[in-house]
């Protein structure tokens, strides 16, 4: 009888959870109870804090409860950078550039999640989405509105301004912390990772997780100059050379202090580097595109890997190789480094629920037989350490879900039971 009531309740919860699956479906995709407003910081306009355009910084926060009161995370959204005054120009007028022209709210999803069954480490945190509309990871501080192209550029003040208003909200009280972002957002926590810490010296636990952001020099590979020339013009047009960490730029020509591989060494703070060692913006862009220009033919193998070519697959391989031996040349000997580097055909994980803690139905995407939100969440509380790189696939592999969102859904929750 015991063992009847206990498979009854068993089978019951299981149902509730595919039950609460349905609801949470039907909350994303008909209500949207899921998105979040933006804060717009009218007030940080005055000392300079804009977007490219002159628009006012923005992020998305939710407030935390019950043990997570006192608790946040900072996730600073991505999107490459601008290169050029033109390019820049360009880029103010993008929803890249302008915090005016993206709506006014934000879905929340993976490590902002909401949902204790997915998110089960961070779920009732203070949450805080920051919009990234300078195009230089946060970091440029130029006092004169370009007069040719009247573009602003003021990434630091941007961030320094959001950093301002979420203090007064509470986060100066924090007892535990994560800074993260990804892509340019993930290079950017890197950049801003110990100054970060800094602000909130009483917390008992901050740390940093760059999700995509290690972009490397990858010097013996093709196109080692053209990656270096694309970094230097970023440096140039956002005038950040004096805005780099002086552990770098004091060794070497600020334009390579970009490259993580040349400034995580002197980070202070405990970092999560989370990449894939195939990581597909790298490949496409700082690579191939550079390296060899984009042709119909790159284009078709880098959007869909069956139809590439022999020497598309090596030239993918080669850049494994590449990545996986600069990660290696780093000293990871320090149990705060963690690390999950996998060999999908990826670039972006922990904003998106079927990366974050569905990792492992999405092309069964798990290292040491744990998710994402597994290995990171381990990682943070101290419960143990992960620095895994999967050293054994030297082909990439397609992890993109075929499955609907309800499919994938219910299959996660499979998983995670």
């Amino acid at each position: 009888m015991q063992r009847m009531e206990k498979h009854t309740q068993t089978m019951a919860g299981h149902w509730l959870k595919l039950l609460v699956c349905s609801l949470m479906m039907m909350n994303t995709q008909v209500r949207g109870s899921n998105d979040v407003e933006f804060t717009f910081l009218e007030s940080a306009v005055s000392k300079g804090a804009v977007c490219l355009n002159g628009s006012p910084p923005a992020y998305s926060y939710v407030k935390g409860y019950g043990e997570g009161a006192s608790n946040w995370v900072v996730f600073l959204e991505g999107g490459g950078w601008c290169h050029s005054k033109r390019n820049c120009q360009y880029r103010a007028k993008s929803m890249m550039g302008s915090s005016l022209t993206r709506g006014n709210k934000t879905a929340f999803s993976g490590l902002l999640y909401k949902d204790k069954l997915f998110n089960p480490d961070f779920y009732n945190w203070n949450k805080v989405f920051i919009v990234y509309c300078d195009g230089s990871s946060f970091m440029s501080d130029i006092e004169e509105v370009d007069p040719e192209t009247n573009v602003t550029y003021r990434g630091a003040r941007i961030f320094n301004a959001v950093m301002e208003d979420l203090l007064a909200k509470g986060m100066k009280d924090a007892k535990n912390a994560v800074l993260a972002g990804t892509s340019a957002g993930g290079l950017a926590t890197i950049l801003h990772c110990d100054y970060f810490r800094g602000l909130i010296p009483n917390a008992s636990r901050v740390k940093c997780i760059s999700d995509s952001g290690f972009f490397i020099h990858a010097k013996n590979l093709p196109g080692a100059k053209q990656r270096e020339d694309y970094y230097a013009n970023i440096v140039a047009t956002h005038r950040l050379a004096n805005f780099l960490p002086a552990s770098c730029s004091s060794k070497m020509n600020a334009s390579l202090c970009l490259f993580p591989e040349n400034l995580v060494g002197d980070i202070q703070t405990p970092l999560f580097i989370l990449e894939s060692a195939f990581d597909s913006f790298q490949i496409d862009h700082n690579y191939m595109t550079l390296a060899f220009n984009s042709t119909p033919e790159w284009n078709e193998c880098n959007t869909n890997l069956t139809r590439c070519t022999s020497t598309q697959i090596q030239n993918i391989k080669d850049f494994r190789v590449a990545f996986i031996e600069t990660l290696q040349k780093l000293d990871n000997r320090t149990s705060s480094r963690g690390m999950f580097v996998h060999s999908c055909y990826l670039h972006g994980h922990i904003f998106m629920n079927e990366e974050w803690s569905c990792s492992s139905v999405v092309g069964h995407n798990v290292l040491e037989n744990k998710t994402i939100a597994k290995a990171i969440g381990d990682w943070y509380f101290d419960r143990s350490s992960f620095q895994h790189i999967d050293t054994t696939n030297d082909v990439p592999r397609n992890c993109t879900s075929t499955l609907t969102s309800e499919e994938l859904c219910k299959e996660c929750i499979h998983q995670l039971n």
